[in-house]
């Protein structure tokens, strides 16, 4: 997930029209007009969220999450354990591991609001030696960065931050699991409407296409819900709302020449550091109050 595609994404982004805030999807449809704790409970969102991001889509739950978490670890695990046999995989002692570690341990309290099921998250973060711009969060809260992200664009605390709260936004959000159960309702055609009441082949979804977590493709809302949840998660752990903003400009900066993998999937462009600017405000009293305890 929040992995690499191809660059057509990016360029496709950044000729489309300027999208209406907050948000483009059709999914803002849904959005409940009721405000506080029982439009919130509707919706899906905290009672408390600053951030509008509408409603998750019900499709996702055609996959079940505990299998497509189980999934994830396993495929985590494998990665994780070729990376040791390459010596690619950072020590626990490494500072890179430690300064990961130490952010994910002051966001990772912020996370229960946005999805009850990171209550049982074993959460692992690990640090991979490679070029590669990159960094990802799957099912189940398995994160993974590459020095490459950290290095290249001299990210600071605040900016590794933001990244590493987009990423855990796109797992609490459960956009693998909505864009898997999407794939398949489209393959499996008039079997969904058998599989609405005992999941049918979409029960072994999780299982048989595990493979595809970290090649899948979110889309643009799903890229603005990520951006915006994080933004409020890293808000609350005290890390400067403003470091969204130049860590996106960072990343603008480095397309001139190619572009990183992880632009493929997170197109950076004016109208999203737009989007993020006008929501800073919304955070900022969190991140002051943050800071004072």
């Amino acid at each position: 997930m929040c992995f690499i595609c191809d660059f057509k994404s990016r360029a496709a982004d950044s000729a489309a029209p300027p999208r209406p805030e907050p948000l483009w999807s059709a999914r803002r449809a849904f959005v409940l007009a009721a405000a506080g704790t029982a439009g919130a409970a509707l919706t899906g969102l905290p009672a408390h969220a600053q951030v509008d991001v509408g409603k998750s889509s019900g499709l996702r739950k055609l996959v079940p999450a505990a299998e497509l978490e189980n999934a994830a670890r396993q495929q985590y695990g494998e990665m994780m354990a070729e990376a040791r046999g390459k010596g690619t995989l950072m020590p626990d002692q490494h500072p890179q591991v430690r300064r990961l570690r130490s952010m994910a341990g002051r966001l990772i309290p912020h996370t229960l609001p946005w999805n009850s099921r990171a209550r049982d998250w074993r959460w692992e973060v690990n640090l991979i030696q490679s070029d590669q711009i990159n960094a990802f969060c799957m099912p189940g809260g398995k994160i993974a960065f590459y020095t490459g992200i950290l290095d290249k664009l001299q990210l600071s605390d605040d900016e590794s931050a933001m990244i590493m709260g987009h990423e855990m936004a796109h797992a609490l959000r459960e956009h693998a699991r909505e864009r898997l159960a999407k794939t398949q309702a489209t393959g499996i055609g008039l079997s969904l409407l058998s599989s609405l009441f005992g999941l049918g082949e979409l029960g072994n979804v999780a299982a048989s296409l595990g493979t595809q977590l970290l090649t899948l493709q979110f889309s643009r809302s799903d890229e603005s819900e990520a951006d915006l949840v994080g933004l409020e998660l890293a808000a609350r752990a005290a890390y400067q709302p403003q470091a969204s903003v130049s860590l996106w400009q960072k990343m603008a900066a480095t397309s001139g020449s190619g572009g990183p993998a992880f632009l493929s999937t997170h197109p950076s462009g004016p109208d999203r550091i737009r989007e993020l600017q006008s929501n800073v405000p919304r955070v900022q009293r969190l991140y002051e109050q943050a800071r004072k305890g």
